[in-house]
Order: C-alpha cells, then sequence, then structure tokens
C-alpha cells in the first residue's frame, strides 16, 4: 500500500487516529529535542549520543566509542570528531574500560548529566504520570506496540 486511502471501516479510523497521535508524539519529541540542542549548544547527532548514554547508563550498560558509532550508524573517523567535540564542551569522558585495560568506554559528564536532567527531568515527571494512569496489562501492550513500531521504522541491520 503506497498512500493510505480513506478510512473506510471503524477499525480503519482507528487505525488511521493511531498513526496521527504517533506524527503528533513525534513531532513533540522533535520540538522537546530541539530545545535541548538550543540549551546545551549541540547538534542533533551530538545529543542522540547523550541520549544513548544516558539510557545505556539507566540500565548499568557501559558503552565504547564502537558501540556509539553502531548505534548512531556514523564511521570510526565521525566517531572519533564526535567524542573529541562532545570531549571539549565537558558532556562526556573516555575512560579505561574496566575490564579490557586495551579499550576504551565513554561516560557522561555529571555535568552533562545534570544539564540533561534539568532539561528534561520535569517531562519525565509527567511522562510517568502518564503511564501510573494504566494498569501492567495496559502498559505491556503499549509496550509491545511501540517495540513494533520502532522495529518498523528502523529494523536491525538497517543503515
Amino acid at each position: 500500500m503506497s498512500q493510505p486511502g480513506p478510512a473506510r471501516t471503524p477499525h480503519d479510523q482507528v487505525v488511521m487516529g493511531v498513526l496521527q497521535a504517533i506524527r503528533a508524539f513525534t513531532d513533540a519529541m522533535d520540538r522537546m529535542h530541539g530545545g535541548l540542542k538550543g540549551d546545551m549548544d549541540m547538534n542533533a547527532t551530538d545529543l542522540a549520543a547523550l541520549r544513548m548514554l544516558i539510557m545505556r547508563e539507566g540500565r548499568g550498560e557501559i558503552v565504547s566509542p564502537h558501540q556509539l558509532a553502531e548505534h548512531l550508524r556514523i564511521s570510526s573517523a565521525s566517531t572519533t570528531k564526535l567524542l573529541d567535540r562532545l570531549s571539549a564542551s565537558g558532556h562526556v569522558a573516555r575512560q579505561p574500560h574496566p575490564h579490557d585495560r586495551r579499550a576504551r568506554i565513554v561516560v557522561l559528564t555529571d555535568e552533562s548529566r545534570s544539564a540533561f536532567f534539568r532539561h528534561f527531568g520535569e517531562r519525565l515527571r509527567l511522562m510517568r504520570g502518564v503511564a501510573e494512569r494504566y494498569t501492567d496489562v495496559e502498559l505491556v501492550l503499549i509496550t509491545g506496540f511501540l517495540a513494533e513500531i520502532s522495529e518498523t521504522l528502523d529494523p536491525p541491520g538497517s543503515a
């Protein structure tokens, strides 16, 4: 199907409503990230790197420059430039890997983490408030739906 046609059935109308809600959500996320890019004086790739580091840190994971490059789908040379830029601006630090003396990891600086949560903290609190109004069963369903949508937009191995 190349172009969606008019909603012909009640289910079609609900599906179109979901797609419109997704579009509105992504627009809101773009505006929110645009504000953070300006506040922290960085470009979209810089911000995507910080978001990845925040997410991985929250899960207790460490991040190598190679993992960052894979996530952002950029070359090793671009990753080096990115890390040089983020290090110079005080957003990240390169540190020795805790288990492999030959490797390095990338970590957020305390200032960068604080700036990120200064900008997003209230929004995260409000989003959590919305999520808490749903039952566990509903949240599992929503999580699965969002994961499938994400997979559709960004399948593994695509570049």
